[in-house]
């Protein structure tokens, strides 16, 4: 594979010629005593004539061309260079990657090939911190790293390794913090105070945070520390803005949504199994994901027809429905523990364990909305021309018109009368009882993983 480089070369090749700091080659023109020496780089045995070759060379030969090119500025053969290495040489990098991150690290100019680095190691944490020491990591490195949404690792296994680090790079610290000085607390907050902002406190159970979070808390500020206190011992205490979610772990076979992400499903999920129902920073916890979603209607795929509901969702135990409003970005919705089903003239569905619930959006937990059923003799509502209802909570049907009166119409028809007003619940879910237009909605059948 070779490849031409013409533009701006010239110049680049000059500037290589004048260089007398970075030179490994002399070339010596003329003989005695009229004798001419230029000093250059070896990088100018590839790109003389503006041609280069790589077939004929080791991946680890081009890693040194590229930080050769670098380091004298040919900005051209450094894009190019790194493309090639992440497009064609993708498995060496990965046998090697101590290596490729340590030489990709030592310059602020290849940032494509740290990008790649950085996402590896977010993808594949594992694969790094067990193939090397990741303490020899530098700081900027470690950092991209920990800032990422998408790292998957566990939030207390970040946190040691990040504690790991921190004492690596202060070997006069004890491994016990319970002998340390208040100095010496100082010392390891000022090695991690690029770390502790990134740290996602709040996704830790209470066993790790008194455990392992607890015996260092001289290391955080005060309010954090309060508020984290706080947030395991008092479920009246009022989060703040500026808690990070947890982070997004690749899951499969979780839920297939078009409206809702995991964030959400996870906090449904602590809500089916009654957990941490009271406290306001459930959505902050670590993912619970203890079930499967199983996708059972997404209307812009199946339509949005009382009938479509029905064929595709009466009597499945245990369904979860989403529903995004139109020209907003809100999602209300329900968990029904029974059934569905399709009644003539209409049936309440008598449960004490549904729920129905609202968020601003799907990245906004601080005002999001948890109501349960008050009168469980009304949590549901069954009849041919409604959908997903939890008896006028939330009412999704079609209404009577009186030139389209037959029932066909009010199976058929596309729901025309969507409303949520409390009745049977303990909190309204909207601020509303105005109707609103569905712009897509989704009915799952959760199942025990």
């Amino acid at each position: 594979m070779s490849r031409q480089f013409f533009s701006r070369l010239s110049q680049n090749y000059i500037e290589i010629l004048a260089d007398d700091e970075y030179y490994d080659v002399t070339i010596e023109v003329g003989s005695d005593p009229h004798v001419k020496i230029f000093r250059a780089h070896m990088i100018i045995l590839y790109i003389y004539g503006g041609i280069i070759s790589l077939n004929e060379h080791e991946p680890s030969e081009i890693l040194e061309v590229l930080v050769a090119s670098d380091e004298i500025l040919l900005q051209e053969l450094v894009d190019y260079l790194q493309d090639y290495l992440i497009e064609n040489k993708y498995e060496w990098i990965e046998q090697h990657f101590e290596l490729t991150h340590q030489k990709s690290f030592q310059s602020n100019s290849l940032l494509e090939l740290q990008k790649f680095c950085t996402d590896f190691m977010a993808k594949s944490p594992e694969k790094v911190f067990n193939s090397f020491d990741f303490t020899s990591l530098p700081e900027n490195s470690l950092v991209s790293l920990i800032k990422r949404d998408d790292l998957q690792m566990k939030e207390i296994e970040i946190w040691e390794h990040v504690l790991k680090w921190g004492l690596e790079k202060n070997p006069t610290l004890l491994p016990d913090p319970t002998t340390w000085s208040d100095d010496d607390f100082k010392i390891l907050e000022n090695t991690l105070k690029h770390y502790l902002p990134l740290i996602r406190f709040f996704s830790l159970s209470s066993e790790d945070f008194f455990q392992k979070v607890h015996p260092y808390k001289k290391l955080l500020k005060q309010q954090l520390y309060e508020e984290l206190l706080g947030s395991y011992l008092d479920s009246n205490v009022e989060p703040s803005n500026n808690i990070l979610l947890p982070r997004n772990r690749n899951i499969d076979g979780i839920v297939d949504s078009k409206i809702v992400n995991l964030n959400i499903v996870s906090l449904i999920s602590r809500w089916i199994d009654k957990k941490d129902t009271k406290s306001k920073y459930a959505y902050a916890r670590e993912l619970y994901l203890p079930y499967e979603f199983k996708l059972l209607l997404r209307g812009s795929r199946d339509g949005f027809t009382p009938h479509k509901f029905h064929e595709l969702c009466d009597n499945k135990p245990l369904t979860v429905t989403f529903i995004k409003i139109k020209e907003t970005e809100e999602i209300i919705g329900g968990y029904n523990p029974l059934i569905w089903k399709s009644h003539n003239r209409g049936e309440f569905g008598i449960t004490k364990d549904s729920f129905i619930f609202s968020f601003k959006n799907k990245d906004n937990f601080k005002d999001l909305i948890l109501s349960h059923v008050t009168n469980r003799d009304k949590a549901l509502y069954y009849k041919f021309n409604f959908g997903p209802t939890f008896n006028g909570d939330i009412d999704i049907y079609v209404i009577r018109f009186q030139a389209r009166s037959s029932r066909e119409y009010l199976e058929h028809g596309d729901y025309n009368f969507c409303r949520c007003k409390q009745g049977n619940y303990v909190k309204k879910i909207r601020n509303t009882s105005d109707t609103f237009l569905i712009e897509d909605y989704e009915v799952f059948q959760i199942i025990k993983k």
